[in-house]
Order: C-alpha cells, then structure tokens, then sequence
C-alpha cells in the first residue's frame, strides 16, 4: 500500500483505467476468437466476422488500450488467413460428379 498522497491518487486512477480498458480488450479477444472459429467451421459469414474483428481491434487501438501496431499485426493476420481462405480450392470430392457403381460380371 502506497504512503504517498500522489501515489494513492495514482493507483486510483489506474485501477479506473484497468476497469475502463478490459470492456475493450475483451471485446476484441471475443471478436477475434469468433473470427478464427468462423475459418475452421467454413462459416459462410466469416468475411463479417473478421470485419467485425478488425473494427474492434481499431476501436482499441483509437482507446489506448492496445498499441496501434499490434491491432495492425492482428488484423494483417486476420486479412491474410481470410484471403487463403476465400482463394482456397473447393475439395476435389465435393466438386466432382459421383461416379455410379456399376454391378461387376462374374
């Protein structure tokens, strides 16, 4: 526990500011989260999701809660995992027509 009159006041305003920035931090975690999980579950709605992402991440990085170049990282990576994920081939067994089986004679 701190003695000095300035840096009990200084403690108070840290644990606001703690309190203040976890709403936005959380909600980027929460955001970022959803967007990987769209990728692996081949959502079709994965493109908003990473968009919703990215505009949390700014609106953190705008507050001072994460540094601006880390928001710039984590979007760079959403974008790029986003782009391999639309230019991806669709699987061969899904595109192709199903052969029909035909009886063998013996």
């Amino acid at each position: 526990m701190a003695n000095i009159k300035s840096q009990i006041k200084r403690n108070r305003q840290n644990e606001k500011r703690r309190v203040r920035n976890r709403t936005y931090r959380g909600a980027a975690r929460t955001a970022i989260t959803a967007a990987r999980e769209a990728f692996t579950e081949k959502d079709p709605n994965t493109k908003e999701a990473v968009l919703k992402a990215i505009s949390t991440l700014d609106s953190a990085a705008q507050k001072g809660v994460i540094h601006p170049n880390n928001a710039s990282r984590r979007k760079g990576r959403l974008m790029k995992r986003l782009a391999a994920f639309i230019a991806a081939p669709v699987v061969a067994e899904e595109a192709a027509p199903k052969k029909k089986k035909t009886a063998s004679k013996k």
